[in-house]
């Protein structure tokens, strides 16, 4: 596209790797120091440090169950936030690096939180949850025709319902100007953007872009120059958006077989776990989100489903910071 950075998709071989034996690093998060923390079903989180020595905080839900977080966030405390994905049990958990875990959000609007995707906390401390899909086994909305997720806020005036009718909602942040917050409807195939009111309300729904075979956005992250870059499932696919909406291929990892498998299971209405838990690329595990990361943010890191550690590569474009970049 004009003005793009790229010129072609980066070779697998500009990847390389940091940490070992993580397990389930779905949501990664980079800091100004060098460390990284990502979500780890050993039971909380995992700290990649600056140094290469690696940390692990991890707690234990009432009643005595193994969390397992999905989204993570990091806090100006130096506690962190899980959104919880266990089968039994959703909400969002406050995990405090001595291994006390407390429930954060439990019910929203009156409703017991389902099975939890995301959570992010602003730079106004507010809090952003995403709930995927109402529907249990959660598998049972990896459908195009299925659009019962929403976003919870919390902030000072309490937890509210703000979004509702999304398409299996993923990953969620406001821009780097705080005026939208934009999100990935996995299943939805599409990235999706809503205006932030003074109050923190969601209004003027719109689609930045729409995504077409093999693409199941999941992660997000912003850049410098106003592009937003979307982590694929399944494909292993790295997409730029630019600011008007224009889409490029920065890195992909794909096995056409095993694309074409679950594309056709999609259409059909059949796309399952089985799918979404096979690793078929050379190099990448079923990547899920990205930071960026590195004293210039020019480093990418991937998060990933089933790995047990992170992918990297470098980009002419450095990140924009996010909120917890300094915390």
């Amino acid at each position: 596209m004009p003005g793009s950075p790229f010129t072609d998709p980066l070779a697998l071989d500009a990847l390389t790797f940091v940490g070992t034996g993580l397990a389930r690093p779905e949501c990664v998060l980079a800091t100004a120091r060098g460390d990284l923390y990502t979500a780890d079903w050993r039971g909380g989180v995992a700290e990649l440090r600056a140094d290469g020595r690696q940390a692990l905080y991890v707690g234990r839900l009432p009643g005595g169950a193994t969390p397992r977080p999905n989204g993570i966030a990091l806090r100006r405390d130096g506690s962190f936030l899980l959104a919880e994905l266990g089968e039994a049990q959703g909400g969002v958990f406050r995990l405090a690096r001595d291994g006390t875990l407390r429930p954060f959000l439990e019910q929203v609007d009156g409703v017991d939180l389902p099975p939890t995707n995301f959570v992010h906390e602003d730079a106004q401390e507010r809090v952003w949850v995403t709930v995927s899909t109402r529907r249990r086994p959660r598998a049972a909305a990896y459908r195009a025709d299925v659009a019962d997720g929403f976003i919870a806020l919390v902030d000072a005036r309490g937890a509210r319902i703000v979004a509702e009718g999304l398409g299996y909602t993923n990953e969620a942040l406001p821009s780097p100007d705080g005026n939208w917050l934009y999100v990935n409807e996995t299943f939805g195939r599409r990235l999706t953007r809503f205006r932030i009111g003074t109050d923190g309300a969601l209004s003027g729904r719109e689609t930045v872009t729409r995504f077409g075979a093999g693409t199941y956005p999941d992660g997000l992250a912003f850049d410098a120059d106003g592009g937003v870059w979307i982590v694929s499932v399944v494909s292993n696919r790295v997409i730029r958006v630019a600011p008007d909406g224009a889409q490029q291929l920065v890195l992909e990892d794909a096995d056409a077989a095993h694309v074409a498998w679950c594309e056709a299971a999609f259409q059909a209405g059949e796309l399952g776990r089985p799918h979404l838990d096979k690793a078929a690329g050379r190099r990448l595990k079923n990547i899920s989100s990205l930071a960026f990361g590195g004293a210039d943010r020019r480093t990418v890191i991937l998060g990933c489903l089933i790995g047990d550690a992170l992918a990297t590569f470098r980009s002419p474009i450095a990140g924009h910071p996010p909120a917890h970049w300094t915390w």
